[in-house]
């Protein structure tokens, strides 16, 4: 199980996350820096426990009306050989871990197979913030074949968890700034 560290991190995620969100073809925002708050999310654990992996709901306040964006985030303590020059999100100095290379996981190879684990059945999903602790917020709904899923990642968020054809897919929440629940679909395996 991963180690959730009470540290510090320089510069931060939603830092890093600032200036790499609106350089992506799926950001929904206007020629302004969002204002990024941390909105949800849950973890995951590496089998190997070397890639830190974490799926990280940021809102952008600063938005009208505000936008809800999924990030998969790979945590590495060295860079990604083969990854997409945009695939790195940035580097930080974790207080305890030291430098980190962080990527957007759907470029990471262990971060994709664990969601596919997940959506099999066979991987738990973990509280965002705290060790060992498992998250049943998070569900996976339907079934269907779990031979070669194609995964698909919504990276815009809406409210409604039927909005979804697929037949596998994950559910979750996460909190609008105004403070108002929110459960939609993050990921689905896509349809054929």
């Amino acid at each position: 199980m991963a180690v959730i560290h009470q540290t510090t991190m320089m510069p931060t995620k939603l830092e890093l996350l600032t200036g790499w969100l609106p350089r992506q073809s799926w950001y929904a925002g206007g020629r302004e820096a969002p204002e990024l708050i941390k909105a949800g999310g849950f973890r995951l654990d590496d089998p190997d426990g070397e890639v830190g992996i974490e799926f990280m709901v940021v809102a952008d306040a600063g938005s009208q009306p505000p936008v809800a964006y999924l990030v998969p985030l790979a945590y590495r303590a060295a860079a990604l050989e083969g990854a997409p020059d945009d695939a790195l999100i940035g580097t930080s100095e974790h207080g305890v871990l030291g430098r980190r290379w962080i990527y957007d996981g759907v470029h990471d190879p262990v971060v994709m197979a664990q969601v596919r684990a997940l959506l099999r059945g066979e991987a738990t999903p973990q509280q965002q913030n705290a060790s060992n602790a498992p998250d049943p917020t998070v569900a996976v709904h339907g079934s269907g074949p779990a031979e070669g899923l194609d995964v698909r990642v919504n990276r815009l968020l809406r409210s409604g968890e039927d909005i979804e054809p697929s037949s596998i897919r994950l559910v979750a929440g996460w909190t609008w700034p105004d403070g108002t629940a929110a459960r939609g679909v993050l990921m689905a395996v896509a349809q054929g």
